[in-house]
């Protein structure tokens, strides 16, 4: 029997062909196949939901193929929850079990294939690998099936970013082109300042002639039943001789005109309506300017009721008799920013010397359908100082700039906000911000400012290759740290330990979530990094260093870590979007090796781990299928029937092979006198596994640019084969080993791992804009300041000292602040940022 990875073109032509066949033959439109079909996603779309506002925010369309034909399929909303956590991308083989034919009853000759059931996603056979340009695979084309530039759903005219709202996509948005000559009657206008009788009368008012001083990033409205072909939005700043105000682009014009609405440019305009300003947002700081504000009335620029009329002057046509202003520009240095105050907006220009990846945090606006801002963290030096900026830098509706942003590019960021909370001091980006790098410095407005120039004058003093060893990429960033020991946190909620398995749950594709637990420290272990290869089990027991508490009770129990350790982190391997993420308080005894031991399940894969470690006989795999039956029940709220799989064959499993080599043991380990005693009755323990490679910052070099930044920003919407098929050697920065710390809830009743790794070298990103402070090297000083110190002789303490300190966290009740992450393929991320003694923090009152 072939499997569903191997099946190959049909006599008649094509997999996907005979399947189609097979569909337009069915009576019922609806076709399970008795063997999944891998297919390859070479694109997803997205778009906001009409037939379900309920149910699901979002629709996908899926763009497949078998390698003979390609093919838009609607992705059915039960299977949503694969792409939202980034188990289904582009690039990835996904084995289809069952579709169906849609006819859309209210058009003629509307129809299209649906997806409704997978049987998991795998890695892309062999087959695939030769394709090189998806866009040569012709479309299947037949006359029940439809194809669309847009969205299936014909309701949607437009689709959106993949993973966010706010950028221009797809081909509905006009790109930018340089404005025509154009020949304006300037007799007959007005000023901004003489706009206010025009709104208080029934007079049209005259044309315009502005200049953009600032454009504000993209906002989209959309929500599910509402009848709005484009509901998007932009406000600009614009100015005359006579004063600034505000101008909104509404709908329809957003596609048409974003794109070319630059700041700078000079606009006519005519047929635009009136009225009262909106003054719930926020502005743009334009303090360099001695204009007038007008903040009681805006501009609207409408596609229809009246049709406004944009034209955009080209600069060589701008007379200097309009007196236009120019756009004015605030530069402050690095040097500067320290004395500036809290909120106050600056420019900045600087040598980009760290890179982080693109993370998500989830929008607090309660109306409307779920969204997500999308950031990344970035640092620059303009060498007035040698601490860098450290820029929190949000999508700006600039994807061309925002996902290229790399190391030894120069960097210009308008209209940040200054952050300050406590010693540290960073840069944000404003709704109004504007990003440039090499490449589109050219032409912009602000190349002739005194402190731009001195930077270029800088940058021809410096070598690039001694600024070249000073860059980094990607890892796990937060920025500003937790607040010192001695700080109240209430701006960190609690959250019990029994509740992690909701907040790990609810995650989506590299969403960053930063919480607090509180517990008991259980267990330490420390692993070396880059992982070594495993080692024997007894050559491992002799190798590694064990520490306990005064009372070694529980000698079994401790004996088995390692092994409970590995099956653990082999239940961590599922084919289910929420495979490692999921936590189950299903309870029954497995046996690892001659130890008895109560486990509790962390995924439904257990079945497939019992088969990894050769526990499984017939009677157990008919006890599993029906334990699975239970678990599936458990999670309908998660995970649509339609989706559940049943047990993995070994020919399509995957990820059996690297769990396997991820089971590594510690080579040092720290038990509380407890844990051994209460471990049997936890009944949730959430485990982490091995340190993910994307959790550790790396060097940059200049060949590996594309793939780097490939794997930097957020998985892209289109398949491009020869950016997925290449590779980069890892070279890491400053690390040589991290912690795994089990926190046991107040109750005990519930535990999860975490891990921590220290900062070890000023070379560490994490160093920057971090006070080093002095302590004793015990692992809870470590922990609690994030870094080890440094020797009089400039090495570092060896793991197995800061180990004999552990015991000093008997019994000792502790706040772990733990950043979440999911960075995709069923890989979740916990990172302890700091450890706090609950005797230590004080209370809002200022009392311990």
């Amino acid at each position: 029997m072939e499997g569903p990875s191997d099946r190959s073109d049909s006599g008649s032509g094509s997999a996907l062909q005979a399947v189609f066949e097979q569909l337009r033959s069915t009576h019922t439109l609806s076709l399970t196949l008795t063997e999944p079909l891998c297919l390859a996603v070479i694109a997803l779309d997205r778009y906001l939901s009409a037939q379900h506002p309920a149910a699901e925010s979002y629709s996908y369309d899926l763009t497949v193929t078998d390698g003979r034909w390609r093919i838009k399929c609607q992705f059915a909303d039960s299977l949503s929850r694969w792409v939202k956590t980034g188990s289904l991308r582009c690039g990835a083989g996904v084995l289809v079990s069952q579709l169906s034919m849609v006819h859309d009853e209210t058009r003629l000759s509307h129809s299209y294939i649906r997806i409704d059931s997978i049987h998991s996603v795998v890695d892309l056979p062999e087959r695939f690998l030769s394709v090189q340009d998806v866009g040569s695979i012709p479309e299947w084309c037949q006359d029940h099936v439809t194809q669309s530039d847009g969205p299936l759903q014909l309701s949607r005219k437009y689709y959106l970013p993949l993973w966010i709202n706010d950028d221009p996509y797809g081909s509905v948005w006009v790109p930018y082109s340089p404005p025509p000559d154009v020949v304006i009657d300037v007799s007959r206008i007005t000023l901004l300042a003489d706009l206010d009788a025009f709104f208080h009368s029934s007079r049209r008012p005259l044309p315009l002639l502005v200049r953009i001083l600032h454009r504000s990033r993209i906002r989209y409205y959309g929500k599910p039943g509402q009848n709005i072909d484009f509901p998007f939005q932009v406000y600009c700043e614009v100015a005359d001789q006579s004063g600034v105000m505000s101008m909104v682009v509404w709908n329809d014009l957003c596609p048409e005109w974003f794109n070319r609405l630059t700041v700078g440019s000079v606009l006519y305009l005519q047929q635009y309506s009136l009225k009262h300003s909106y003054q719930n947002r926020s502005r743009p700081q334009i303090r360099t300017l001695s204009l007038m504000t007008f903040n009681s009335i805006e501009i609207s620029l409408n596609p229809r009721s009246p049709a406004s009329v944009v034209t955009v002057i080209p600069p060589k046509s701008v007379q200097p008799q309009w007196d236009l202003p120019d756009v004015p520009y605030n530069f402050a240095t690095r040097s500067e920013v320290d004395s500036m105050n809290n909120n106050q907006a600056c420019d900045i220009i600087g040598l980009v010397t760290y890179v982080g990846r693109v993370e998500r945090i989830r929008s607090k606006e309660k109306t409307g359908p779920e969204k997500f801002w999308a950031y990344r963290w970035v640092h620059a030096v303009d060498g007035t100082t040698d601490t860098p900026f450290i820029l929190e830098i949000f999508s700006s509706s600039q994807p061309e700039i925002f996902n290229n942003i790399c190391p030894m590019t120069y960097l210009v960021c308008t209209q940040m906000r200054v952050c300050k909370t406590g010693c540290s001091v960073y840069l944000t980006s404003s709704t109004e911000t504007q990003l440039f790098i090499t490449g589109c410095h050219k032409k912009q407005p602000y190349v002739n400012e005194p402190k731009v120039k001195a930077f270029i004058q800088w940058t021809k003093t410096l070598k690039d290759s001694v600024m070249l060893r000073r860059t980094s990429v990607g890892g796990h960033y937060c920025y500003p740290p937790a607040p010192p020991t001695n700080s109240n946190m209430t701006n960190e909620p609690i959250t019990a330990v029994a509740d992690l398995k909701g907040e790990l749950q609810s995650l989506q594709y590299r969403e960053h979530r930063r919480l607090a637990v509180q517990g008991y420290v259980a267990a330490v272990q420390y692993h070396a990094w880059p992982p070594q290869p495993e080692t024997p089990h007894s050559e491992q027991q002799q190798e590694g260093v064990s520490v306990r508490g005064v009372s070694d009770t529980g000698a079994a129990a401790s004996s088995s870590t390692g092994e409970e350790m590995t099956l653990t982190q082999r239940e961590m391997d599922s084919t289910s979007p929420d495979s490692d993420i999921t936590v189950s308080p299903k309870r029954r005894r497995v046996q690892t090796g001659s130890i008895g031991v109560h486990r509790q399940y962390l995924t439904r894969s257990k079945m497939q781990s019992n088969r990894q470690v050769g526990v499984s006989s017939h009677e157990e795999e008919e006890e599993e299928r029906q334990d699975e039956g239970e678990l599936e029940s458990e999670e309908s709220e998660v995970e649509d029937a339609s989706v559940r799989r049943p047990a993995v064959e070994k020919e399509i499993d995957h990820t059996s092979q690297d769990v396997q080599q991820a089971a590594s043991h510690p080579t040092a380990l720290w038990e509380s006198r407890v844990w051994p005693l209460v471990k049997q009755q936890v009944t949730d323990h959430i485990c982490c596994g091995r340190l993910d490679q994307e959790s550790i910052p790396e060097k940059f070099h200049f060949d590996d640019r594309e793939v780097l930044l490939h794997h930097l920003n957020l998985s892209p919407a289109r398949w491009t084969p020869d950016l997925t098929s290449q590779t980069h050697t890892h070279t890491s920065v400053a690390c040589t080993g991290y912690f795994t710390l089990t926190i046991l809830g107040l109750n005990q009743r519930a535990a999860v791992d975490v891990q921590f790794v220290p900062v070890i070298s000023p070379d560490d990103p994490r160093a920057a804009g971090v006070p080093h402070t002095q302590h004793d090297n015990s692992l809870l000083s470590c922990i609690s300041t994030g870094q080890l110190c440094v020797q009089p002789d400039g090495s570092c303490p060896a793991p197995e000292s800061l180990m004999c300190s552990a015991p000093q966290l008997e019994s000792e009740r502790v706040v772990c602040i733990v950043d979440l992450c999911l960075l995709g393929e069923r890989r979740v991320e916990t990172i302890c940022s700091k450890l706090y003694r609950t005797a230590d923090i004080c209370q809002p009152d200022g009392t311990p």
